[in-house]
């Protein structure tokens, strides 16, 4: 079997994102008046939803369009782009700047022709490694920069900084810097009378057929494997033990960084969490590609690190996806 690609789709990206520059309000200003800068616009989103439905609905979208089969993102030159808050996102190999705009007309995306307007989960397992890079961060950005306009110790109105990655409080100066939520996502395997198997799970939110990997957030104090035995434990009432990092890929829907692990299954524990799972399977690997093939299973989309686990245990692709 050939070896499995474990890169996440939205953990790419290849162009320098010159973190020494975002406080440099003269090459920025020279940068943004270059005409061969580029900018991505971002139609505004509402990062406030919750829900995976409210997620899809709302997330930020930006332009793509279509060359040899495969999506690429559509960028406007500084003077084409509208206007809303500019994010610095780095400067590529050829030595242009990069930004991205959250535009503050909900219309700026229809003003060009040429492009459809998609959002990350809709095609960041498609773009290429620059493209899928620059959504993320963008994204990222516009999310955190929209749902943290006022202060957190004071209730004072923030302001933007370093072309985007800072917000400073009015009132007190203080510097606030991009929240991210970390969380585990991990994948429990075992072995019966010689047979491999992974253990998937139903979340009652979902369509009866959908399934994937255990995940939730670290709690202060915690470490990422004890986040791992906790949530396995509390979740499906299985004893872990010592899970092994594989990959993390961000997730800025609105602000996480899943952290991917493989937990081998030791024994049984109590189930204390009753309203998060609804069923749980154990798969052999050939369980598992007949479920999918078959759609009796439907597996996460290529997007997500949660599909990369499921396939570096399984040591291929598998048929289908949400």
């Amino acid at each position: 079997m050939t070896k499995y690609d474990l890169t996440p789709a939205l953990s790419r990206g290849d162009i320098d994102t010159a973190g020494h520059r975002r406080r440099d309000e003269s090459w920025l200003e020279k940068a943004w008046a270059d005409p061969t800068s580029r900018v991505l616009v971002l139609r505004s989103g509402d990062p406030s939803g919750h829900g995976w439905r409210a997620l899809l609905a709302r997330q930020s979208r930006a332009l793509v369009t279509t060359t040899n089969g495969r999506p690429r993102l559509v960028f406007h030159t500084p003077a084409e782009a509208p206007e809303g808050e500019r994010y610095l996102l780095g400067v590529d190999g050829d030595g242009h700047a990069v930004f991205a705009v959250r535009a503050a007309s909900e219309d700026a995306l229809s003003e060009r022709e040429g492009g459809e307007a998609a959002s990350l989960r809709e095609v960041g397992a498609l773009l290429d490694d620059r493209d899928s890079g620059l959504l993320t961060h963008a994204v990222a950005l516009a999310n955190w920069n929209a749902t943290h306009r006022f202060c957190p110790m004071c209730g004072a109105p923030t302001r933007m900084a370093a072309a985007g990655h800072v917000r400073v409080c009015e009132a007190e100066g203080v510097e606030h810097f991009p929240r991210m939520d970390p969380a585990v996502i991990m994948l429990v395997h075992r072995e019966v009378d010689g047979v491999e198997q992974c253990l998937l799970a139903n979340n009652p939110r979902w369509p009866s057929n959908r399934y994937s990997v255990l995940a939730g957030f670290v709690e202060p104090g915690e470490s990422l494997e004890q986040a791992v035995v906790r949530e396995v434990a509390e979740e499906v009432g299985v004893l872990v033990s010592e899970p092994a990092y594989l990959a993390s890929q961000p997730w800025p829907f609105p602000r996480s960084l899943m952290l991917g692990y493989l937990a081998p299954a030791v024994g049984e524990t109590e189930r204390t969490d009753l309203e998060e799972i609804a069923d749980v399977r154990w798969f052999s690997r050939a369980e598992l590609y007949e479920a999918a093939r078959a759609g009796e299973v439907l597996l996460p989309g290529s997007v997500s690190i949660a599909r990369k686990l499921i396939e570096h245990w399984y040591g291929g692709e598998l048929p289908g996806e949400w």
